[in-house]
């Protein structure tokens, strides 16, 4: 039975995703997807061109932040903590990206890049400016990625045992330390 083009591009990008994270950049070929695709691998070549080219369409990710007006500033934190709880359990994409990007430099670049075209413009609206900005959104994708790496890769028994609820109490309130701008002191006393 034959596949409509658009049936062969997904069947390859979901053998590439499960290569990718499963093997790594380096390990994964053409041809092993090919094979775990079910198809011949001129046609993942014909589709991608290159390897580097199917895994930047592997690993597309899109953190579709939510529009920060419609959260109460007290919650924010919590409410990004339970967003990317919910954006790594429904794309396995990110996951793809997490594990390449600790032995790839492409791929870290690539989550760099997500974080601060994705992030930074969250933080400016904060009134951070464009220093502080990025200093806050790194500060968040290391609670992020921290999180990220341990729960679905590591899998660490505390973090995969803990209800997304919990985690959020736990976590929700340092996210919303880095997004909160600072007090100045008072000096009038």
């Amino acid at each position: 039975m034959r596949r409509s083009a658009a049936d062969t591009k997904a069947a390859i990008l979901a053998a590439a995703r499960e290569r990718f994270g499963r093997d790594g950049y380096e390990r994964t070929t053409i041809r092993a997807v090919a094979s775990d695709a079910g198809i011949d691998p001129a046609m993942v070549m014909r589709y991608f061109g290159t390897k580097a080219e199917l895994f930047t369409s592997a690993s597309a990710f899109d953190l579709r932040l939510p529009e920060t007006g419609s959260i109460p500033r007290s919650r924010l934190g919590r409410s990004l903590v339970e967003h990317f709880i919910d954006r790594w359990e429904s794309d396995e994409a990110f996951l793809v990206l997490l594990r390449t990007a600790v032995t790839n430099e492409d791929a870290a670049e690539r989550m760099r890049r997500i974080f601060a075209e994705q992030l930074v413009p969250l933080a400016r609206r904060q009134g951070f400016d464009d220093t502080e900005a990025r200093i806050r959104v790194g500060l968040v994708a290391s609670q992020m990625l921290g999180i990220a790496l341990c729960r679905y890769v590591l899998r660490l028994p505390p973090l995969v045992q803990m209800s997304d609820r919990e985690l959020a109490e736990h976590v929700g309130p340092v996210l919303q330390r880095y997004l909160s701008p600072r007090r100045r002191p008072d000096r009038s006393h």
